[in-house]
């Protein structure tokens, strides 16, 4: 897992993304959001400001097509669509195999939880270090312990 990519979706793939889960059925603009959030494990917030224009983007080039549907634009997947999705199943696969290896990791990213990194990355180091010099299952045990006692609190 990497933590210091600088972005979460490399460049194209948030339409890939959005065009994978229109594929799934048709879903307004909250609705992918709220699914690229939950897939991430709340890691990746989408914005309006980076879904709609993208949306937006689709329909203009009729890889999706959107109705009114109870008051808001609701968006599918056109046959051109389903084709720009085929032609590259491997990038698709990747960005929700990437956005999976998050877990739950996402409500954890607060400004007290980062506070805390270089203390959790210190204790990896000295568990890698440990680890080489002694016995790994020893070094285990520890890590349990502490990993049980904070779970307690």
């Amino acid at each position: 897992m990497n933590f210091g990519r600088q972005r979460f979706f490399e460049t194209g793939e948030v339409r890939l993304a959005i065009l994978s889960l229109l594929a799934e059925g048709p879903k307004h603009g909250y609705q992918l959001m709220k699914e690229m959030q939950d897939r991430s494990g709340g890691f990746y917030r989408a914005s309006a400001g980076s879904v709609y224009p993208t949306l937006q983007q689709l329909e203009d080039e009729g890889l999706v097509r959107a109705e009114t549907v109870g008051g808001r634009r609701v968006y599918q997947l056109t046959d051109e669509g389903r084709k720009e999705l085929d032609a590259d199943p491997e990038t698709i696969r990747g960005i929700w195999d990437r956005a999976e290896q998050f877990g739950d990791w996402g409500k954890f990213m607060r400004p007290e939880a980062i506070a805390i990194l270089p203390w959790v990355s210190g204790l990896v180091k000295a568990a890698m270090a440990a680890s080489t010099r002694t016995d790994a299952e020893r070094v285990r045990k520890i890590l349990d312990r502490a990993k049980d006692e904070l779970e307690s609190l």
